[in-house]
């Protein structure tokens, strides 16, 4: 049987393998044959097929199928301009090492190529043969001019001629007019022009940018009780004509190219963190060309002078069999009054008090409050912190921010709190694309004298903190703290599965304090216990909690792990994993996206599972159990297993201390997930995924959705009884809800 033993050496791990000799000849077959690792690249590939299996579902309201489809284009958008942006800049700079997956940067970018391509094709097989017909049966159609009538067309004609031809801005190509700076991700349309007066001068290259400022589906007037648009840039070729008196348009097309977005700078030799991000983001736009989308019907020779003006390969070019850029689908799903084509609706259960308790404080200092989010409003989370800004008693806030909403009530709260108490903030300047914001936010922040502070360089901060110091009425000093595996933003709340743990625990909101120290004063603690912070103790200790399960299971005692995360990639982690495998250790993971760990695997990973769920919500919660020989133990928080958040950010996992909070975890929450039948894909051990669903109705399990149960657990329509009998879990029923009287509001 292999063993993996684990070192620590200067906060980093350096793992040795040993295997028994056993087991050795098999281990360099298979090494040979398949790496032990799955690519990461290859694994979010595999994570967004998932997200557009999601659109092919006619189970599936039908314009929720349109929005997963736009979903599946930004996620793209994102990994191009991320990921395969920087395995470029890898190839360019020389570097040939096999990665962890045993394939080289140019392996993996020739083994994307295909991917993509071949993934392209699907994502408009889905638009044009499952999805617009069925819109258009449903009476939801986005036509072409020669479909409009007369009454859509003249709305159309005037709305161009009122919002859109005072915003364009036409370009001929010639040696006075070099080609236009095209934004990243910018539509375009590029026209193919030739001069009606006789010239000795062959075609030339012109090209119009469809405006950002207006929506890319213009709603037209319909009488036949239909929702009708057009698309923008169908409207401005129409109109292409006008723009170009003189020429003869000889073919059209609309193209779109998308840059390196990633950010570079030197942060230790920088004078200003917030200056150098505000500079890196205006020289994003000026990032070397990735991708060219453009129209399939598009004439070669528009598509060669594109391609060699943005200086990309063949194989860099995706020929669009429809509309280029399925992500602004999404305005479709935003602008179509339909809600028999959306899921229904439901109402978060609220955060009530105890009728004794006369505020949230005073909750508090009885009890835990859990929230699953968004099952359990967010509001609960707002009204903390709003409860902190207007009492008077509360001496003095801090909070992290990472990624918040331009009209949030708590940033509100927080400016109010300013003007009458101690606020500290610690923002995140470098959250990806959200780094605009949050400079301005800052800025606002410091004006209204807010404390910011942009955390420690080198480390972003990740993680999900507040901390109010208030004195009580019995006249004590007491730290209330609220602690997040979400991003404190009430909007993406709605639709991000997260948990919130509020509590006033002294050994908790002393650690978070120590938190706090550490982001503002740089000030190491030697131990933030209960809490596990990264880049501090956070692997150590993760690495210790695997290999406590794998000692319980070599000594017969209970030894479990359930972890659920959206990434899993840091190989230590991974090989300790592998390691408790071996013990006998059952090991189920619920990973949303990446997972470089494979399972099943004979002899290395028999007793994992790994399992995917994607559906109505977005799975962004973090927990992690751990049986421990009977005691169990339940953490939850802001990382996933990857390395970045072990150990280039700072990441706080926190105990759930409450036995009625861990009953809640165990036999509520993960019980559901891993008896889900309906959204699971179980991923195989050659880093493929299979739908549970397609293999198990009809047969042993019945039909179960975690996220439909969680829905009606919080309308009160659904306990724990109604959980599959029969699953992996016991059957362990939840102490009852104690009824609660007094909500907790946000005004």
């Amino acid at each position: 049987m292999a063993r993996f033993s684990l070192s620590v050496h200067h906060g980093w791990f350096v793992s040795s393998v040993n295997f028994a000799s056993e087991s050795v000849t098999s281990m360099n077959t298979r090494s040979k044959q398949q790496s032990l690792l799955i690519g990461r690249d290859e694994s979010w590939m595999q994570f967004n097929r998932r997200v557009l299996e999601e659109a092919q579902d006619p189970s599936n309201p039908l314009l929720e199928r349109v929005k997963f489809l736009a979903i599946t284009a930004s996620n793209l958008d994102e990994f191009v301009e991320i990921r395969v942006a920087g395995l470029l800049q890898r190839i360019e700079d020389g570097y040939t090492e096999a990665g962890p997956d045993g394939l080289t940067p140019q392996q993996t970018l020739d083994q994307l190529n295909q991917d993509m391509q071949a993934f392209v094709a699907e994502q408009y097989q889905c638009w044009n043969q499952q999805l617009q017909p069925a819109l258009r049966q449903a009476g939801v159609r986005v036509l072409g001019w020669h479909e409009m009538d007369e009454a859509a067309r003249d709305s159309a004609t005037a709305f161009y001629l009122r919002e859109v031809d005072p915003l364009l801005t036409p370009v001929t190509i010639d040696p006075a007019h070099p080609f236009p700076r095209v934004l990243n991700k910018a539509l375009c349309i590029a026209l193919l022009l030739r001069r009606k007066r006789k010239t000795t001068v062959g075609p030339v290259l012109g090209v119009v940018t469809v405006p950002r400022a207006l929506p890319r589906l213009v709603p037209l007037p319909s009488g036949h009780g239909t929702h009708d648009f057009i698309f923008l840039h169908d409207l401005i070729e129409r109109q292409a004509a006008g723009m170009y008196r003189g020429y003869e348009i000889l073919s059209k097309a609309a193209f779109r190219v998308t840059r390196n977005s990633n950010l570079y700078f030197q942060e230790e030799e920088a004078r200003s963190l917030l200056e150098t991000v505000r500079s890196e983001l205006h020289n994003r736009r000026k990032g070397d060309a990735v991708r060219l989308e453009i129209e399939q019907s598009a004439d070669p020779e528009i598509i060669d002078r594109l391609r060699m003006n943005f200086e990309l390969d063949e194989s860099q070019v995706y020929r669009t069999d429809g509309p280029v850029n399925l992500s602004r689908l999404m305005n479709l799903y935003s602008d179509t009054p339909r809600p028999d084509l959306k899921y229904p609706p439901f109402v978060p259960h609220e955060l009530r008090l105890n009728r004794k308790s006369a505020d949230l404080f005073d909750e508090l200092r009885h009890r835990d409050i859990l929230l699953h989010h968004p099952y359990d409003s967010y509001d609960g989370v707002v009204s903390f912190i709003e409860s902190g800004a207007s009492d008077p008693n509360v001496i003095s806030i801090k909070q992290t921010l990472y990624r918040t909403s331009s009209d949030s009530a708590i940033f509100s709260a927080l400016i109010e709190a300013a003007q009458s108490k101690e606020v500290t903030v610690v923002v995140e300047l470098t959250a990806r694309f959200d780094e605009a914001s949050n400079i301005r936010w800052a800025r606002e922040m410091e004006d209204a004298g807010v404390q910011v502070f942009h955390g420690i360089v080198g480390l972003k901060t990740h993680c999900k903190l507040a901390l109010l110091v208030r004195r009580d009425p019995d006249g004590i000093i007491r730290r209330y703290a609220h602690l997040g595996t979400g991003n404190y933003n009430p909007n993406t709340a709605r639709f991000y599965t997260d948990i919130s743990l509020l509590t006033s625990d002294p050994a908790i909101t002393a650690g978070v304090h120590s938190v706090f120290n550490y982001l503002t004063a740089h000030s190491e603690s030697d131990d933030y216990a209960p809490l596990l912070v990264a880049p501090l103790t956070l692997a150590e200790n993760f690495i210790r909690l695997i290999a406590r399960e794998t000692e319980h299971a070599k000594a017969g005692r209970p030894a479990r792990i359930i972890a659920k995360m959206n990434s899993l990639l840091e190989q230590s982690v991974i090989e300790a994993l592998y390691a408790a495998s071996q013990a006998g250790v059952r090991i189920d993971l619920i990973v949303r996206g990446i997972c470089a760990l494979r399972p099943g695997l004979k002899g290395i990973s028999d007793n994992i599972q790994v399992r995917s769920i994607v559906g109505r919500f977005l799975e962004h919660s973090r927990i992690f159990y751990f049986a421990n020989g009977g005691e169990e133990e339940i953490y939850c928080g802001s990382a996933d297993w990857m390395p970045r958040n072990l150990f280039e950010r700072c990441e706080v996992v926190f105990p759930i201390k409450d036995p009625q909070l861990r009953a809640r975890l165990r036999n509520e929450i993960l019980s559901a997930y891993l008896v889900d039948t309906m959204k699971t894909r179980i991923l195989l051990g050659d880093g493929k995924y299979f739908r549970l669903r397609e293999t198990t109705l009809g047969k042993s399990l019945p039909p179960f959705s975690a996220q439909d149960f969680f829905i009606r657990v919080a309308e009160g329509k659904a306990t724990t009884d109604d959980i599959p009998k029969g699953s992996e879990t016991p059957n362990v029923k939840l102490p009852a809800r104690k009824p609660r009287h007094k909500t907790v509001a946000a005004d």
